[in-house]
Protein backbone atom coordinates (compact mmCIF):
# COMPACT_ATOMS: atom_id res chain seq x y z
CA UNK A 1 0.00 0.00 0.00
CA UNK A 2 0.87 3.58 -0.63
CA UNK A 3 -0.08 5.34 1.96
CA UNK A 4 -2.35 7.04 -0.23
CA UNK A 5 -6.35 7.95 1.09
CA UNK A 6 -8.81 6.52 -1.53
CA UNK A 7 -12.13 8.62 -2.01
CA UNK A 8 -14.03 5.87 -0.42
CA UNK A 9 -11.18 6.73 2.76
CA UNK A 10 -12.04 9.99 3.07
CA UNK A 11 -15.95 9.97 2.69
CA UNK A 12 -15.52 7.39 6.14
CA UNK A 13 -13.47 9.91 7.19
CA UNK A 14 -16.30 12.53 6.50
CA UNK A 15 -18.79 10.68 8.16
CA UNK A 16 -16.93 10.98 11.64
CA UNK A 17 -17.18 14.33 11.13
CA UNK A 18 -21.06 14.37 11.88
CA UNK A 19 -24.21 14.86 9.42
CA UNK A 20 -23.27 18.13 7.88
CA UNK A 21 -25.60 21.45 8.76
CA UNK A 22 -28.59 22.34 6.34
CA UNK A 23 -27.23 24.90 4.16
CA UNK A 24 -28.97 27.63 1.96
CA UNK A 25 -26.62 30.04 -0.77
CA UNK A 26 -26.45 30.12 -4.37
CA UNK A 27 -23.05 28.29 -5.06
CA UNK A 28 -22.63 27.39 -8.53
CA UNK A 29 -19.77 24.37 -9.01
CA UNK A 30 -20.06 24.93 -12.49
CA UNK A 31 -18.99 28.73 -12.47
CA UNK A 32 -15.94 27.94 -9.92
CA UNK A 33 -12.55 28.93 -12.52
CA UNK A 34 -9.91 25.88 -12.16
CA UNK A 35 -6.81 26.76 -13.04
CA UNK A 36 -4.52 25.05 -15.89
CA UNK A 37 -3.97 22.07 -13.25
CA UNK A 38 -7.51 22.08 -12.07
CA UNK A 39 -7.07 23.87 -8.84
CA UNK A 40 -8.89 26.42 -7.17
CA UNK A 41 -7.11 28.11 -4.26
CA UNK A 42 -9.19 28.24 -0.74
CA UNK A 43 -8.28 30.21 2.30
CA UNK A 44 -9.43 29.27 5.23
CA UNK A 45 -10.36 31.82 8.30
CA UNK A 46 -11.65 30.95 11.90
CA UNK A 47 -15.04 32.04 11.89
CA UNK A 48 -14.78 33.05 15.46
CA UNK A 49 -11.38 34.91 15.50
CA UNK A 50 -11.24 36.01 12.06
CA UNK A 51 -7.75 34.25 11.84
CA UNK A 52 -6.25 33.05 8.30
CA UNK A 53 -5.70 29.20 9.34
CA UNK A 54 -4.81 27.71 6.04
CA UNK A 55 -3.99 27.81 2.44
CA UNK A 56 -4.96 24.76 0.53
CA UNK A 57 -6.19 23.74 -2.51
CA UNK A 58 -9.49 21.98 -4.26
CA UNK A 59 -9.64 20.52 -7.06
CA UNK A 60 -13.59 19.89 -8.27
CA UNK A 61 -13.89 16.47 -6.35
CA UNK A 62 -12.49 17.73 -3.51
CA UNK A 63 -14.98 20.87 -3.62
CA UNK A 64 -17.54 18.38 -4.27
CA UNK A 65 -17.06 16.23 -1.31
CA UNK A 66 -16.80 20.10 0.68
CA UNK A 67 -19.89 20.54 -0.26
CA UNK A 68 -21.62 17.64 -0.07
CA UNK A 69 -20.04 16.86 3.87
CA UNK A 70 -19.78 20.77 5.59
CA UNK A 71 -15.99 19.30 6.30
CA UNK A 72 -13.24 20.49 4.14
CA UNK A 73 -11.36 18.35 1.71
CA UNK A 74 -8.41 19.71 -0.23
CA UNK A 75 -6.30 18.85 -3.13
CA UNK A 76 -2.53 17.87 -1.81
CA UNK A 77 -0.39 19.22 -4.77
CA UNK A 78 2.82 17.48 -3.29
CA UNK A 79 0.78 13.53 -2.62
CA UNK A 80 -1.45 14.00 -5.23
CA UNK A 81 -4.02 13.29 -3.81
CA UNK A 82 -7.23 14.39 -1.68
CA UNK A 83 -7.36 14.95 1.68
CA UNK A 84 -9.70 15.59 4.43
CA UNK A 85 -8.65 17.71 7.19
CA UNK A 86 -8.86 15.65 10.42
CA UNK A 87 -8.60 12.36 8.57
CA UNK A 88 -5.86 11.64 10.47
CA UNK A 89 -6.09 13.96 13.51
CA UNK A 90 -9.96 14.10 14.02
CA UNK A 91 -9.59 18.03 14.10
CA UNK A 92 -12.31 18.44 11.46
CA UNK A 93 -13.13 21.77 9.97
CA UNK A 94 -17.29 22.37 9.72
CA UNK A 95 -18.30 24.75 7.55
CA UNK A 96 -20.05 28.09 8.39
CA UNK A 97 -20.18 29.54 4.87
CA UNK A 98 -18.09 29.00 1.88
CA UNK A 99 -17.90 31.52 -1.25
CA UNK A 100 -15.64 32.84 -4.26
CA UNK A 101 -13.85 36.29 -4.77
CA UNK A 102 -15.63 38.19 -7.46
CA UNK A 103 -14.11 36.44 -10.29
CA UNK A 104 -14.81 32.72 -8.81
CA UNK A 105 -10.94 31.49 -9.42
CA UNK A 106 -11.08 31.61 -5.02
CA UNK A 107 -12.39 30.29 -2.45
CA UNK A 108 -12.79 31.84 1.16
CA UNK A 109 -13.76 29.38 3.97
CA UNK A 110 -15.40 30.18 7.16
CA UNK A 111 -15.08 27.30 9.76
CA UNK A 112 -15.32 26.27 13.14
CA UNK A 113 -12.49 24.09 14.03
CA UNK A 114 -11.82 20.73 16.17
CA UNK A 115 -8.30 21.21 17.32
CA UNK A 116 -5.18 22.80 15.84
CA UNK A 117 -5.34 23.62 11.74
CA UNK A 118 -1.85 22.97 11.05
CA UNK A 119 -0.32 19.59 10.56
CA UNK A 120 2.74 21.08 13.12
CA UNK A 121 0.35 20.74 15.80
CA UNK A 122 -0.37 25.25 15.81
CA UNK A 123 -3.84 27.16 15.61
CA UNK A 124 -2.68 28.14 12.63
CA UNK A 125 -0.41 27.55 9.49
CA UNK A 126 0.13 31.69 9.56
CA UNK A 127 2.48 31.08 13.01
CA UNK A 128 4.61 33.82 12.99
CA UNK A 129 7.57 32.06 11.76
CA UNK A 130 8.58 34.23 8.91
CA UNK A 131 7.15 37.91 8.78
CA UNK A 132 7.64 41.47 8.73
CA UNK A 133 5.67 43.96 10.28
CA UNK A 134 5.81 48.20 8.99
CA UNK A 135 4.88 51.04 11.71
CA UNK A 136 2.44 53.15 10.19
CA UNK A 137 2.79 57.11 10.89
Amino acid sequence: MNGKMDEAAILRAAERAGKPAERSGNFNLEKVVFDDRGLVPCIVQDYNTGRVLTLAYMNRRSLEITLERGVTCFWSRSRGELWLKGESSGNFQHIVTLETDCDADAILVRVIKEGPACHQGTDSCFDGKMWVEFKQK
